[in-house]
């Protein structure tokens, strides 16, 4: 997609702290799925709360939803504390991380730190099961799911405040899979009570992690049919003119594979990504329609413009403005394809460093922060095309 244009040096701020609340009715997050990646949205959030950029909606698909329900279920002044305390919790400092130097030799150890996941799980969020799977009797959880996810209940329950979420102004949405109809469904704060199972759904990846039974249906993760929350948000009700940053964990963008790892690594990242770009080129076309029709109905004579075929379509053609800032994580070299499935201390840093200096980066940019004035009323930013400092 094609993004707006950003300004030279000299239009840029000096800092991204403590902004002024930008001209839009509502500011989004939107946290795309990704695993052990999602520590880049937690270093996204941090940067975002020091310009004071709090969002009025958080919406999230599997690690996003985790994210979402540690941000929506916290006060402010906590969010950042509550995120870091998850992201310490579940990785581990080893102590093979100080042989780390260059590399080949930190991919040798992000596939080490990758095995010893698989292998033993990550404290406070999932762990084998003993005995695996295919030695449970059928149609029980064991028999359906690698690892047990107990431990990530305890964690939400110890971590989030889940009668904030259902109380307090913020909006909150994440998305899951029915896995008898494999429609997917969204679990909002405006239309549900939301509770740990919501948010464990959103993120039950099979065959890893077990279906999370819900008022008698069971869910898997969202990411099996959309990564990104995107859509949901885009096409809520009532329309509002809207800031939504949106964080994806997986580049759409990336060389062409030269080896069997790298085609996994890469079939990886266009199966989460592909659908965020064909989400927003598909909204710019309908905001181009709804602009059209306003224009139309304007030029109706009077006696036609209160009938009720007019009224319907006027509501429809409401102008609200919209810029999406993308924010996605450009991995590594040497992170290969268990880069969603490596929760090592030294990785978790690195991703959550990556997520905090690309949105100082971005809002160094006065125009991400400004109404659009285009003929559709929206703008899309991304710096990694656009260009970095």
């Amino acid at each position: 997609m094609k993004s707006a244009p950003l300004r030279t040096r000299p239009a840029q701020r000096k800092g991204h702290r403590g902004l002024e609340r930008p001209p839009f009715e509502q500011i989004a997050l939107l946290l795309q799925g990704g695993g052990a990646l999602g520590a880049y949205q937690a270093g996204v959030y941090q940067a975002l709360a020091e310009a004071n950029l709090h969002p009025d909606w958080v919406a999230g698909i599997s690690i996003g939803a985790i994210n979402s329900a540690l941000i929506a279920g916290n006060p402010p002044e906590a969010r950042v504390d509550r995120l870091r305390a998850f992201w310490e919790g579940i990785t581990e400092p080893r102590w093979w991380s100080v042989l780390a130097h260059g590399d080949a030799a930190r991919g040798a150890l992000n596939q080490a730190n990758a095995g010893m996941a698989v292998a033993t799980g990550a404290r406070g969020f999932f762990a084998p099961r003993l005995p695996p799977p295919w030695l449970a009797p059928a149609g029980t959880a064991e028999a359906t799911s690698h690892y047990d996810t107990a431990a990530l209940r305890a964690t939400l329950e110890r971590l989030v405040d889940f009668d904030r979420i259902n109380g307090c102004a913020m909006r909150f949405s994440v998305g899951a899979v029915n896995v008898r109809t494999g429609n997917f469904v969204y679990f909002d704060s405006e239309t549900h009570t939301i509770r740990p199972e919501h948010v464990m759904a959103s993120g039950a990846l099979p065959p890893g992690f077990p279906a999370v039974e819900i008022e008698g249906e069971h869910y898997w993760d969202g990411g099996l049919v959309s990564n990104t929350p995107l859509q949901w948000v885009l096409e809520g009700q009532p329309r509002r003119d809207t800031l939504a940053f949106q964080v994806d964990l997986w580049s759409a963008r990336g060389a062409f594979p030269r080896s069997i790892v790298e085609v996994s690594t890469r079939q990886k990242e266009i199966q989460f990504s592909s659908r965020t770009r064909a989400n927003s080129d598909r909204f710019k076309h309908m905001q181009k329609l709804r602009n059209a029709l306003a224009a139309l109905l304007r030029q109706l004579p009077e006696e036609l413009r209160h009938t009720p075929e007019a009224e319907m379509l006027s509501r429809e053609a409401d102008h609200k403005v919209y810029n999406l800032v993308q924010l996605i994580y450009r991995s590594r070299s040497y992170e290969g394809d268990s880069k969603d499935y490596e929760f090592s201390r030294l990785s978790m840093e690195d991703h959550w460093r990556a997520g905090y200096h690309d949105t100082v980066r971005t809002l160094r940019h006065p125009e991400v922060l400004e109404r659009p004035d285009n003929l559709e009323g929206v703008l899309t930013f991304d710096l990694a095309e656009d260009g970095r400092e």
